[in-house]
C-alpha cells in the first residue's frame, strides 16, 4: 500500500503518483487505468498537458470509487490574475469529469507578471468553495513563497518542483519543511538511471535504479510523480515500500547531488 504524507490543511497526499506529462489523451486513457490496476492512487495533470479529457476517461474505464483518488491539476499563466482561474479551474473539471480536484497547483510562478499573489486569492476562494480540496504552488522559489506568506492567509499544501537524487535542491526542501509545505518531485528519477552509486546501490538491494531513487524520495519525506507510458516499468516504480536504503546507501546518494542543476522557474517549467 502506498505510504501517505499529511499536508497542512488536514488532508493527507500518497507519496508516489503518476506524472502524465507529455502524454496524449489517447494514451493517457491506457495509463491511468492500467496504473490504477497496479495500485497508483495519486494522478497528476495540468491543462498545460493537453491530456485532462484522457485522464478523466481513464479513470472512468478504472471503475475506482472517486473518492479513492487523489488528483491533481495545474493552472498556467493564462489563468493567472484576479479570479481568472475560476473559469480555468471549472473548464479543468469538465475536461476530467469530476466535481473537485484533491490539489490544485499554480503552474508556475511568473513573477514578470506580478499575478501570482491575486492567483493565490483565487485559488484559496475555489479552496473555500470545495472545488479543491488541497491548493499549492509549482515550480515556486522561496522568494515567491515569502510574498504569499506576507501577504496571503493560506500557506501553500505542496511545491512540486523540479527534483531528483542527483539535484535534491536541501535549501528549498528546508525552507518547505519550516513552513509546513510538502515537497513533490516532478522529475523523480531524471539523470539517476546510469549514476553508477545508484546502480550499485540498486545491485546490493536486487532492485532498479530507478527504484532506488523513488525509494530515497520516499525516506526523505517528499512525494514523487514519475511518469511512464510503459507497464512493466509502472510496476516496477510502484515496487518500492517493502525494502529501505539504509544510512550508507542514504550518504552515497546525497553525495551525487549537483546543486542548481534543475530548471529555472523564472523561466520554464514542466
Amino acid at each position: 500500500m502506498i505510504s501517505s504524507i499529511a499536508l497542512n490543511d488536514g488532508h493527507s497526499i500518497p507519496q508516489l503518483g503518476l506524472g502524465t506529462w507529455p502524454l496524449s489523451d489517447a494514451e493517457v486513457a491506457i495509463v491511468v487505468p492500467t496504473a490504477i490496476e497496479l495500485g497508483y492512487r495519486h494522478i497528476d495533470t495540468a491543462v498545460k498537458y493537453g491530456n485532462e479529457v484522457g485522464v478523466g476517461e481513464g479513470i472512468r474505464r478504472s471503475g475506482i470509487d472517486r473518492d479513492e483518488l487523489f488528483i491533481t491539476t495545474k493552472l498556467d499563466g493564462e489563468f493567472q490574475g484576479e479570479d481568472r482561474a475560476i473559469d480555468g479551474l471549472r473548464e479543468s473539471l469538465e475536461r476530467l469529469d469530476l466535481e473537485y480536484v484533491d490539489l490544485l497547483l499554480i503552474h508556475w510562478p511568473l513573477p514578470e507578471r506580478g499575478e501570482f499573489l491575486s492567483t493565490w486569492r483565487t485559488f484559496e476562494k475555489l479552496h473555500a468553495d470545495g472545488f479543491a480540496r488541497s491548493i499549492g504552488v509549482s515550480n515556486f522559489k522561496p522568494a515567491h513563497l515569502d510574498v504569499l506568506a506576507d501577504a496571503a492567509t493560506t500557506v501553500p499544501a505542496v511545491n512540486q518542483v523540479d527534483l531528483s537524487p542527483t539535484n535534491a535542491r536541501l535549501a528549498e526542501r528546508a525552507y518547505h519543511d519550516s513552513r509546513g509545505i510538502v515537497t513533490e518531485a516532478w522529475s523523480p528519477i531524471k539523470g539517476v538511471l546510469d549514476q553508477p552509486v545508484l546502480l550499485e546501490i540498486a545491485e546490493k538491494h536486487e532492485r532498479s535504479a530507478a527504484q532506488i531513487a523513488l525509494r530515497w524520495h520516499l525516506q526523505n519525506g517528499l512525494v514523487a510523480i514519475p511518469k511512464s507510458i510503459n507497464p512493466e516499468r509502472l510496476a516496477d516504480n510502484i515496487a518500492i515500500f517493502d525494502f529501505e536504503l539504509d544510512s550508507r546507501d542514504l550518504e552515497a546518494i546525497a553525495a551525487i547531488d549537483v546543486p542548481g542543476s534543475g530548471v529555472d522557474s523564472d523561466v520554464t517549467g514542466h
